[in-house]
Parts: structure tokens; sequence; C-alpha cells
């Protein structure tokens, strides 16, 4: 009779629920072997159930393959909404029926699976893009205008150049044809994918400035408007990253003029 540690070992080189190994270890009586195959099946279970959402994930790209698109760029951005540091756009061109087990909208990726996932992100894409807009451009031209800055940006630095765009939430002046998607991040594995780039990309910079200028916990609020980052611009006063057309920053201004 085989081992309960030779059964496990077995298991794990079987990928179908309906193998009949199952079956042949379901008469087995012995605990240990139950409870290896309770928790096979049950990682099995779950590797079918991401299977099925990653291929969900790609419906928009699919429809494209058919239409002969082949070069497919995602398009999004992080940084938007806080008050300090810049906005960050990228656009990622995935392989034909590319699958990158956990990609998702950034925002439903746990925070410590961002790294792996970004990585698995760049190791899979055909070409990335990457753009970081600073809080004088947002300044000078707007956040909306500064988001499209970053994203043809992004767009201008793939090669090869898409021949098909799917962006989150926004329509671009640009000669390459384009569909944008309300919550596309949590539609288009290609967006899912700008999202994780960009979302790595602003975490890595926000970290970075919180060493250089200590005191509002850039590192942990990406300079939204937290308590700490409040009670840091009330004690230290205003950085060189901070926007200047976003309040409170601009009423502090105000208040120095």
């Amino acid at each position: 009779m085989a081992t309960i540690k030779a059964i496990k070992e077995q298991l794990a080189e079987v990928y179908s629920l309906s193998d009949p190994l199952f079956k042949e270890f379901l008469a087995d009586g012995r605990a240990g072997v139950q409870a290896a195959v309770k928790k096979r099946r049950k990682e099995l279970e779950l590797l079918a159930a991401e299977d099925d959402r990653l291929e969900a994930l790609q419906w928009y790209e699919k429809k494209l393959y058919e239409k002969g698109f082949q070069l497919i760029a995602g398009v999004d951005e992080v940084g938007r909404g806080p008050l300090a540091g810049p906005v960050v756009a990228a656009a990622v061109i995935l392989p034909v029926g590319c699958k990158i087990t956990g990609l998702n909208d950034s925002k439903k990726i746990p925070k410590k699976k961002h790294e792996a996932v970004y990585d698995a992100v760049m190791a899979e894409a055909v070409a990335v893009g990457i753009s970081v807009q600073s809080p004088e451009v947002i300044d000078r031209v707007n956040i909306y205008e500064a988001t499209k800055i970053a994203m043809l940006d992004a767009i201008s630095q793939l090669s090869p150049q898409p021949d098909h765009l799917l962006i989150d939430a926004m329509k671009l002046e640009t000669a390459i044809p384009q569909t944008s998607l309300i919550k596309g991040d949590s539609l288009s594995m290609s967006i899912a994918a700008a999202s994780i780039v960009a979302k790595v990309t602003r975490d890595r910079l926000m970290a970075d400035y919180d060493k250089r200028y200590p005191g509002y916990d850039f590192a942990q609020n990406a300079g939204y408007g937290t308590a700490k980052h409040l009670q840091g611009l009330k004690e230290l006063g205003i950085t060189p990253i901070h926007r200047r057309s976003f309040e409170p920053v601009k009423s502090m201004l105000e208040g120095q003029s």
C-alpha cells in the first residue's frame, strides 16, 4: 500500500477533477488520504474558477482578434485624486491568449501580491509603455488633460505600436482605433495589466518620495489626503511634489500670500 506521502506526491501531478486517481484514492479509508484528496480537489476547483475568470476577462480582446486586430494595448492611469505626486499612465500589449494568474483591476489585487503580478505582466508583455506626469504639469493643464498626456505618451513608447487601444474610461486624440470601457480595468485583461503596471510604478515613486519628504506618510497613502498626510501638511508645510491646484494645498498657498 502506498504511503500517504507518496499519494500526496501523485495528487500534486493531477490537473483534472475527472482524473481516475481521485476515485481510486477515495476508496482508501485512511483519514490522511481523504484529507489529501479533499485538499487537491479544492485546489483544482480554485484553479478552474480562476481560469474561467481570466477567460471572461479576455472577452473584449477576443472580439477584436476576430476582427483582425493583433496588437491590442490596454491603457490605464493611477493617481488622478491624490494631493501629491505625479499621475502615472501605462500602456500594455499582451500576447494573444495570454492569461496571467491573479491579474485583475489593481484595486482588487491584495497589496502583498502587487509586485508578483507586476513582474508576471512585465515578463509576458509584448510591449510596455509608462509615462509619469509631474505635479507641475497637472497644475498647468489640469488633472484630466495631464492624464490624457500621460496616456498618449505611454502609447507612443510601445514598440511595436498597437493597432487598437482598450482605454479605461477615456477617449484620446489619436489615429489608432480605440474602445473606451467604463471600469475597464475589471473588464479587460489588457487594461488590468496596464492598471497594475501604473499602480506599482507610482507606489514605488511615492515610497521614494516618503524618504525624501518624511512626515507625510507618502509610502502608505500614495499622496492621498489621509489624516497623517493632512497633519504633515499642517505641521511641515507644502513640499515640491504637492499639487498647487488641489485643495487644501491651494487654500494654504492663498493664505500665505
